[in-house]
């Protein structure tokens, strides 16, 4: 059966970031994941999850200025010294917080940046941080963003990720297959994940329009759920969605789905 991590990047929303450790444990959760912990300290993180029994199974490497609108620094040519103390700020969070995957995002390609320019940066960046993560005995993560959320996002679909990470060459680069982003740019979600679940060292789920909890759109998220099994997939499945009720209490609210849909956590 399917491995359920709360994003707390997107779950319980009303509360303090780290006081959503304990609502996550609270509500049976074993893992977690969420964007970045660089705004607090890792010790402090690290005392949430001991105290709630909780894995960390992801989080991102530094995105560059989030808040600007940066949505990665992989593809971007002459940040490359910046990318790399990204990584190492990672690093020393890394042994502390006990993260066991890192993702890295690819980013916006620049206005006058070619797609070969674009690429060859990408590939570098991702070669060198792969690296850097296998000295800690992590995976690397890449991940396709849809088009229509995030346009202008170097990398979209499946497959182009991983003739991308092909061309890395690296053996601890993996894809991190997101329902939600696969739904909207192609669908051929169970084919897809069959035919590439070699390469995929985690998913994430969230049903389209909208972004919300499984059952709450058109994504036929039981019969994925029940393919994914069947098909002897171990890893986590990241719950990154907004709840389709906003008000406080609306996460605990919305986790019905899970039952709903033949699930545990």
């Amino acid at each position: 059966m399917p491995q359920f991590a709360a994003n707390l990047s997107m779950l319980w929303n009303e509360l303090p970031f780290l006081d959503r450790f304990d609502a996550a444990a609270k509500a049976g959760f074993k893992a977690v994941e969420f964007l970045f912990p660089y705004d607090f300290k890792a010790e402090d993180i690290a005392e949430r999850l001991r105290r709630n029994g909780l894995q960390l199974v992801l989080h991102n490497l530094p995105p560059g200025d989030w808040a600007a609108g940066e949505r990665g620094l992989a593809c971007i040519p002459g940040r490359e010294d910046e990318f790399r103390a990204g990584v190492a700020k990672a690093a020393e969070y890394a042994p502390v917080i006990g993260v066991q995957r890192w993702h890295c995002m690819a980013g916006l390609v620049p206005a006058g940046v070619s797609e070969a320019q674009a690429r060859a940066t990408w590939v570098a960046n991702v070669r060198y941080a792969a690296a850097e993560a296998k000295k800690l005995g992590l995976p690397l993560l890449i991940e396709p963003i849809n088009s229509f959320d995030m346009p202008g996002y170097f990398v979209n679909r499946p497959r182009q990720a991983i003739a991308l990470m092909d061309e890395v060459g690296a053996d601890n680069v993996f894809l991190q297959y997101d329902i939600y982003h696969a739904q909207r740019m192609e669908g051929e979600l169970c084919n897809t994940i069959r035919e590439l679940l070699p390469r995929i060292a985690h998913m994430q789920l969230a049903d389209t329009p909208g972004r919300h909890e499984p059952g709450t759109g058109e994504i036929h998220h039981r019969n994925v759920f029940d393919h994914i099994d069947a098909l002897g997939y171990s890893g986590w499945i990241g719950c990154e969605y907004k709840p389709k009720d906003g008000t406080p209490g609306g996460t605990d609210r919305g986790l019905g789905w899970i039952a709903a849909h033949g699930q545990t956590l």
